[in-house]
């Protein structure tokens, strides 16, 4: 009896914790879908490759790749992936801390600190991984390759880069000002 009472509560509480992620306002980007064919015995076998970039807006982002054979259950695949790879981004004043360059395959991006009131500037990709992580004064440049997927994959590489100047000054054990001027 005790064991199926406990069953019943492991099962109520994933229902909570679904319904907690759920309740979280998630901010998602369509950056690319694309129809791709495998070839068959038959002939070609169409499907939809799906790139989704997903964040809260408050310096928690991630992307993800879904395919299906239906372009909603990629999008949703994608959707899923992205709430599975999220990553915390470091934001100060509505910018990045400091430069930095993000690479993934031939596609590399290098994003600067901006001034309050610049906005984002930066390509397609780049730009929705940006909104979705909740940074407002960013500048962006793509060097190499401008492939979508790979496009966003170097920009989270490049957030995952990023370092807290106080995280910095306390694990050097100095004061902040000394992590800015060396």
């Amino acid at each position: 009896m005790a064991r199926q009472k406990n069953r019943n509560n492991r099962g109520r509480r994933r229902q909570r914790q679904r319904a907690a992620e759920e309740q979280q306002q998630w901010i998602e980007r369509l950056v690319s879908v694309k129809r791709v064919a495998k070839v068959v015995q038959g002939g070609r076998r169409f499907s939809f490759s799906a790139v989704v970039v997903v964040g809260d807006g408050n310096g928690l982002v991630g992307s993800g790749v879904g395919k299906a054979r239906e372009v909603a259950d990629a999008i949703a695949k994608a959707t899923e992936n992205a709430k599975k790879n999220l990553i915390r981004v470091p934001i100060r004043r509505g910018t990045i801390p400091h430069p930095v360059i993000g690479r993934q395959d031939a596609a590399r991006v290098l994003l600067k600190p901006a001034s309050p009131g610049t906005g984002v500037i930066a390509g397609s990709g780049a730009r929705a991984v940006l909104e979705c992580a909740g940074i407002t004064d960013v500048l962006c440049k793509a060097l190499g390759s401008t492939n979508p997927y790979n496009l966003v994959a170097a920009t989270i590489n490049a957030l995952e880069q990023l370092e807290d100047p106080l995280e910095v000054a306390q694990r050097r054990g100095v004061p902040l000002q000394k992590v800015f001027e060396g």
